[in-house]
């Protein structure tokens, strides 16, 4: 069987959102295999989406998945950047989530995975638009994602928005555009500031990698460009694993060179133009001018390793204090955390979900 801590270090240097659906086999002894029930997957077509450019597509795709029943209360769950809605169903997550007796147990609740604009299965630049897809951001997926509940699935009301990284980011701004939409939000793994700091450094240095790669050619390449793999390897060293779980995982040179090496060898598909558009849509990301418009019970969750949102910026502390009854929950740093992937581990953070549900009762639509 592989170590928990050498099967993470040689996955996360994955996109974020697939390294996700991994993290569940490598966790403590206490996480059980996923007892929920079977997804469903789906696509919905919506007619002239009209991104924030001003940029029209006749037919914008939304993949999306579902767990339970319709008619039950509605649960939107939004995922991290180049994931996807399954890449939420890993016993880390899902098993500690959906299952009997559960915070969101599936035979209680309807459950709405989506895939995001321009990744998992929705509509994105590698479909064959490449570079001339256009140009979207949080704020289109947000609409994407709104469109899909009410005209896809019919539904007026949510019992809970909840993401992770690029999805709490989204949960932020769901509470803003939509503050009387849902019962409970639970931004987890993000900030409601605009992007700044080391977190937009990486970010432009990962997206100017591969821009800069003359493999790229205008994002008309007939290979994808040699820098792609090298540039996410590094971003996710970077910004994604803890510092006190990668030091357990390499004590040493030797062992650190031996999981980079094991990172090189993995497999790797993503697309150049896919990658590109997923990281510069959160280039314009900033819901702070609207906190004081949210009125949802509101629970942020946040890890103190977190390399991409670390506490001592103090911005959701600050946030929280704009938004009556909000909460702030900080998940201690420890060689079981994993920096910025700590929250996709519920186990860390679903008894004050719990509460959260439980003290918060449903608004009428």
């Amino acid at each position: 069987m592989i170590h928990p801590y050498t099967f993470w270090m040689t996955f996360t240097h994955r996109s974020f959102g697939t390294a996700l659906a991994l993290i569940g086999l490598l966790l403590s002894p206490c996480i059980r295999a996923a007892d929920f029930p079977a997804p469903t997957e789906s696509d919905w077509v919506a007619p002239d989406f009209r991104f924030h450019t001003g940029e029209v597509m006749p037919r914008l795709r939304i993949h999306y998945t579902t767990l339970g029943k319709p008619g039950s209360p509605a649960v939107l769950v939004l995922h991290g950047t180049a994931g996807s809605g399954t890449s939420m169903l890993s016993p880390a997550f899902a098993g500690e989530l959906f299952g009997p007796g559960q915070p969101l147990d599936a035979s209680r609740y309807f459950i709405v995975l989506p895939d995001a604009i321009g990744a998992g299965k929705s509509s994105k630049p590698s479909d064959g638009l490449r570079a001339a897809f256009p140009r979207y951001n949080y704020d289109d997926m947000v609409l994407a994602q709104y469109r899909l509940v009410t005209e896809g699935l019919g539904l007026q009301h949510l019992r809970l928005v909840i993401g992770n990284s690029m999805g709490g980011m989204q949960t932020w701004i769901w509470g803003v555009t939509h503050p009387d939409f849902m019962d409970a939000l639970v931004p987890m793994a993000s900030q409601p500031t605009a992007m700044s700091g080391r977190n937009w450094l990486m970010r432009r240095m990962i997206v100017d990698a591969v821009r800069n790669d003359p493999d790229w050619n205008n994002g008309n390449y007939t290979t994808q460009p040699r820098q792609l793999r090298t540039a996410n390897i590094f971003f996710n060293v970077a910004t994604i694993g803890g510092t006190l779980a990668y030091q357990k995982a390499a004590p040493t040179r030797e062992a650190a060179d031996k999981l980079l090496a094991d990172r090189y060898a993995a497999p790797f598909k993503a697309d150049a133009n896919d990658y590109l558009y997923q990281w510069e849509s959160s280039g314009d990301y900033d819901p702070s001018p609207g906190l004081g418009r949210i009125r949802a019970a509101l629970l942020a969750i946040n890890s103190a390793d977190d390399e991409r949102n670390p506490p001592e910026l103090a911005t959701v502390d600050r946030a929280v204090q704009q938004i009556k009854g909000a909460r702030y929950h900080l998940i201690p740093a420890s060689e079981a955390t994993r920096g910025h992937g700590t929250t996709a581990m519920a186990a860390f953070w679903k008894e004050q979900l719990q509460v959260l549900l439980q003290e918060t009762p449903p608004r009428n639509p």
